[in-house]
């Protein structure tokens, strides 16, 4: 049994957590370098294939609807997985989740590579999903256990480089590939380093996980498979993907979200009867989880709801090229990956309340400048405006998220971490789909107003009309992450407890 340094005891804390016996030695650089490294190329995956989908409904004579199934089939694998993942920690070693999600992953990357049709192709896509649904929670996890307390910061920072930098670099990349190779080989390049992941985790990966191995509740597993499934699924399909089933009136739509919502529901009552729960909702008693999780989810719908407008309006509303609009995202979201680790650092330094107040500051500058823009705006003001927003999500979110999982016990890792990978596969569908809704809704507002709507400058006064109020959305957020931020208190290894009630 390894025991954990500067883990929060069982009884509640206000921002401080006693000592504990010290960490057993681990071999730390050979580990990160399998996880971060599957990690990338999982993520790189994950967003490689979305410059592909245009030319690939073409290739495999199928139309947008279909094709999006893609990008959907995934996310909903990933909402429907991750939430159980907290119990597949506590019943498998490290080792057998980690090969686990290698083989998932390899299979997966190997049938795509290989996949002469759709059909083919999205049960790749599955597989994949998979792999990365296990290893992503085990990743976090394995941070949680063998760093202390006060250096998981730039360790988490780590983790933040490669799911910032990762998905910002697949679009560029593929690109390269698409210009002077087929799509199957967005595929082939990754198999090798998915091997030499797997060969590095064998080696050097120990079994860090307690296994207690709690009760298997199918009803849970059910309730929560209807639950965050209904609801991934109910919003990317409300979010428009294609033109069949789309929209918020849509009965499919409708049914799924109810669903979800009555599923989970019913799920979270459950939880909190259970004595071994799939997912152990008492981890909301730790204030400082709590905080990191509102402000983690609020970012996250943030950055998403963004980085699908601000592209969308730099093709349709200023009439650039799609790789021009991804170079124009580019430098902000490396930069946000590159800062990740340094932030890290300031973090284990200084703690999390300045850094996530100044950068939920910088982000609300930010969007309520983007609620201003018009196709007159400047790609240099748009791009410098992108890289400040991007440097402020990444002093909000990695300091918010390790903070948060300090408080926890170590038996509330696992479930402390599903839950925060759940919420953020569930913040990216809702944010997404909210912000498209209202940018429709906002355009077709201002077409009702004007005497002849179907005019190319009125079609393109309309759709700025709508962005701009997408983007008051976004602002709308931030200005709550920011009075949620002014709570933050840093979990302190060593000194005195203070009490504090609860977070609801």
């Amino acid at each position: 049994m390894f025991e954990e340094d500067g883990i929060v005891s069982g009884s509640m804390k206000a921002d401080s957590v006693p000592n504990q016996p010290e960490t057993q030695q681990y071999k730390v650089f050979p580990i990160l370098f399998a996880m971060l490294l599957s990690g990338f190329i999982g993520l790189f995956g994950e967003t490689a294939l979305n410059v592909a989908l245009t030319p690939l409904m073409a290739m495999l004579e199928v139309g947008p609807t279909t094709i999006q199934w893609l990008t959907t089939g995934y996310l909903l694998v990933l909402g429907i997985l991750v939430p159980v993942s907290g119990m597949l920690l506590q019943w498998f070693t490290t080792r057998q989740l980690f090969t686990t999600s290698l083989i998932f992953s390899i299979a997966g990357t190997l049938v795509a590579a290989l996949a002469p049709n759709f059909e083919i192709l999205l049960a790749a896509r599955v597989l994949q999903a998979v792999g990365t649904a296990l290893l992503l929670p085990l990743m976090f996890n394995t941070i949680l256990v063998i760093f202390p307390i006060e250096k998981r910061g730039a360790a988490m920072g780590l983790i933040g480089l490669v799911i910032m930098f990762a998905p910002a670099s697949g679009p560029s990349i593929s690109g390269l590939i698409l210009a002077n190779l087929s799509w199957h080989w967005i595929f082939w390049i990754s198999l090798p380093f998915f091997a030499i992941s797997l060969i590095c985790g064998l080696l050097f990966l120990p079994n860090i996980s307690k296994l207690t191995k709690p009760k298997i509740d199918i009803l849970s597993i059910v309730l929560s498979t209807l639950g965050f499934g209904g609801i991934v699924y109910g919003f990317s399909s409300a979010g428009g993907h294609g033109e069949a089933g789309s929209g918020w009136t849509s009965p499919l739509v409708i049914g799924t979200l109810v669903i979800g919502v009555v599923s989970l529901i019913l799920f979270s009552i459950r939880q909190l009867r259970m004595k071994q729960p799939l997912m152990d909702l008492r981890a909301f008693k730790y204030p400082m989880f709590t905080i990191g999780l509102i402000l983690i989810f609020i970012s996250m719908m943030m950055m998403l709801s963004s980085m699908l407008i601000l592209p969308m309006y730099l093709q349709q509303g200023m009439a650039v090229t799609a790789l021009t609009a991804g170079l124009v995202l580019l430098p902000g979201s490396l930069l946000n990956g590159l800062l990740s680790p340094v932030m890290g650092r300031l973090f284990d330094k200084f703690g999390p309340k300045w850094l996530v107040i100044i950068g939920l500051a910088i982000v609300t500058v930010v969007l309520f400048l983007y609620t201003g823009i018009t196709p007159t705006t400047t790609l240099t003001k748009i791009i410098t405006l992108h890289i400040f927003m991007m440097v402020g999500i990444s002093m909000i979110m990695m300091p918010a998220q390790t903070n948060g999982l300090n408080q926890l016990p170590r038996e509330y890792y696992p479930h402390g971490t599903a839950i925060m990978n759940t919420l953020q596969q569930v913040s990216g569908a809702i944010g997404t789909a909210v912000a498209v809704s209202i940018l429709s809704a906002g355009q077709s507002r201002f077409l009702s107003g004007v005497a002849n709507p179907e005019t190319p400058e009125n079609q393109l006064a309309g759709f700025t009309s709508g962005v701009q109020n997408a983007f008051v959305f976004a602002l709308v957020l931030s200005i709550i992450g920011l009075i949620t931020s002014i709570f933050i208190k840093r979990v302190r290894v060593g000194s005195a407890a203070k009490p504090q009630g609860p977070t609801h």
